[in-house]
């Protein structure tokens, strides 16, 4: 299956690079410029490519990105600390992200003659992103079947939906993800910060799978307290 992959240069789509190299036909990388804070991850998304020897490109849509304001990653406004799953990280939510850069990967794809856009939507963004849940996968399928009739049948593939991030690193380990070359924190700081929503949940999957976690946290330590607060 000839397969164009979303990277963020995270560790979910990362790990699902090297795992759709290893299991399909990877056509390439994609990535996107929205104007997130944290937009050093595009570095990290670069060098996958490179290691995979993959053509990567990044789509400027930085003009959208500063119309969809009020969001912690696209705004003056704060990431909150915390653990992920807690209500105050609904302010991360970039209203319509994921269907506006699907809508434009799904025509990318068409013109490359691809057969598939993979994107590492997981069960642990159920919670805050709506257009990350199973429900929002089968509906965009639906939609570009209907867009594309006629011209191109391309899969939406989403492996990682119904995961935990504990298990995505489980299976980017099997495929030789090299996660210290990832990029998790909302912050973009020189280092991941360990107190923010993904910094949190990046810290306690690598303990709950019990890989050994190579990320440089400036708070390595929070991540407990952050459960504590929760009851965990």
């Amino acid at each position: 299956m000839k397969t164009l992959v979303v990277c963020s240069g995270g560790l979910d789509s990362i790990s699902l690079a090297h795992k759709v190299a290893a299991e399909h036909e990877l056509a390439g990388l994609l990535s996107f410029d929205y104007g997130q804070r944290h937009s050093k991850e595009l570095d990290f998304a670069s060098l996958c490519a490179e290691r995979l020897n993959v053509p990567h490109s990044i789509i400027d849509i930085r003009e959208i990105g500063r119309g969809l304001s009020g969001s912690a990653l696209t705004d003056n406004v704060e990431v909150p600390d915390g653990h992920y799953a807690e209500d105050m990280m609904k302010v991360t939510v970039v209203p319509n992200r994921n269907a506006i850069m699907l809508a434009i990967a799904f025509g990318v794809a068409a013109a490359r003659k691809s057969e598939a856009v993979a994107t590492a939507v997981h069960g642990g963004d159920h919670f805050i992103y709506p257009d990350c849940r199973p429900a929002f996968i089968d509906a965009f399928q639906m939609m570009q079947d209907r867009a594309l009739e006629g011209y191109a049948n391309i899969r939406l593939y989403t492996p990682y939906v119904n995961l935990t991030k504990a298990d995505i690193i489980e299976d980017g380990a099997r495929h030789g993800t090299p996660f210290a070359e990832t990029w998790s924190c909302y912050k973009g700081g020189k280092r991941h910060c360990g107190r923010c929503g993904t910094c949190v949940e990046r810290r306690e999957a690598f303990h709950l799978c019990g890989h050994p976690d190579p990320t440089d946290y400036e708070d390595a330590d929070f991540w407990l307290d952050a459960l504590r607060r929760r009851g965990v």
